[in-house]
C-alpha cells in the first residue's frame, strides 16, 4: 500500500483516477476474490503481505492499494480486510503504516490481530523517527552524509544545497507520509491491538525463518533502507495459548 511510491510517475489526482478505474475493472472481473480463494485453498501456511508495491514475495498473498498485477490483490490496509478472523499464520508489511494517520494505523493493527490465527505473527518495518532526529544532529556518519546528498538530489527539486533541514522536511511530507513512528509508540500500538512478545529485529533478520529476508533493500542504495527503518515483530496470544 505505497500510497505514492518514490519515483512514481503519477501525481495524486492522476493516480487516484487510474486506480479507481483499475479497481472497478478488478471488481467486475472478480480477480481479487478468485486470487484470494485460490491462495487460501492451496497454501497450508497462510501469509499476508500488506502494501507489497513491486516487492512480490513468493508463497505470500501479496496485496496493495494500487495493484499493478493480477498476482497482487487490492486491499486498503486502513479499512476492514476481506477475510474471516484467524485466517493467516503471518502478516508482513514494509513502509506502509506511516502512510495513514495514527488512528487508522491503530485500526490497521487491530485488523491484523483479528485475521491472524492464535499464535500467528506480525512483522512491521517502518521509518524511524529517531533516524530523522539523528540525521539533524551536527555529528554525522559518512552514511548519513551520503543519504542527505542522495535524498536531496533525487527527491527535492529546488533545494539550494544538500542540508539535513531540507531532507527532514521533505521526509515527513512526501510520498504520502502521515505519521512517523518511533519504537516506543509502535510497540505501544501493537500491545494495544493485543500483540504479545514484541521484539525488535534487524532488517531481513528474525528468529523465525519465515520472517527472514523479506524487506526490499534493493529499492534504495546500499545501507539506506536500514538507516531509515526499524522492525518490530509481535505474536497473537490468547489466554488459552501456550508459548
Amino acid at each position: 500500500m505505497k500510497m505514492i511510491s518514490r519515483g512514481s510517475g503519477f501525481d495524486g489526482r492522476g493516480r487516484g483516477l487510474y486506480s479507481t478505474f483499475r479497481r472497478l475493472r478488478r471488481k467486475i472481473t472478480g480477480v481479487d476474490k478468485k486470487t484470494i480463494e485460490q491462495y487460501l485453498g492451496q497454501q497450508k501456511l497462510k501469509k499476508l503481505h500488506l502494501g507489497c508495491g513491486n516487492n512480490i514475495i513468493e508463497g505470500w498473498l501479496n496485496s496493495d492499494l494500487f495493484p499493478e498485477s493480477n498476482r497482487v490483490v487490492h486491499i486498503d490496509a486502513k479499512e476492514t480486510y476481506p477475510f474471516n478472523g484467524e485466517t493467516f499464520d503471518y502478516i508482513f508489511c514494509e513502509h506502509l503504516i506511516e502512510h495513514v494517520s495514527y488512528e487508522k494505523g491503530q485500526h490497521m493493527l487491530n485488523e491484523c490481530f483479528r485475521v491472524l490465527k492464535d499464535g500467528g505473527k506480525i512483522r512491521i518495518t517502518t521509518p524511524d523517527l529517531s533516524f530523522l532526529i539523528s540525521l539533524y544532529q551536527s555529528e554525522k556518519s559518512e552514511l548519513q552524509k551520503k543519504y542527505i546528498r542522495w535524498a536531496t538530489e533525487t527527491f527535492i527539486d529546488g533545494a539550494p544545497c544538500c542540508e539535513d533541514t531540507f531532507v527532514v522536511n521533505n521526509f515527513v511530507r512526501n510520498w504520502g507520509h502521515t505519521f512517523i513512528y518511533d519504537e516506543k509508540v509502535l510497540r505501544f500500538s501493537l500491545e494495544k491491538a493485543g500483540f504479545k512478545e514484541i521484539t525488535k529485529c534487524d532488517l531481513n533478520k528474525s528468529e523465525d525463518k519465515t520472517l527472514r529476508n523479506l524487506e526490499n533493500e534493493k529499492r534504495m542504495p546500499g545501507g539506506f533502507l536500514k538507516l531509515e527503518s526499524f522492525t518490530l515483530e509481535g505474536t497473537k496470544r490468547t489466554s488459552a495459548t501456550r508459548s
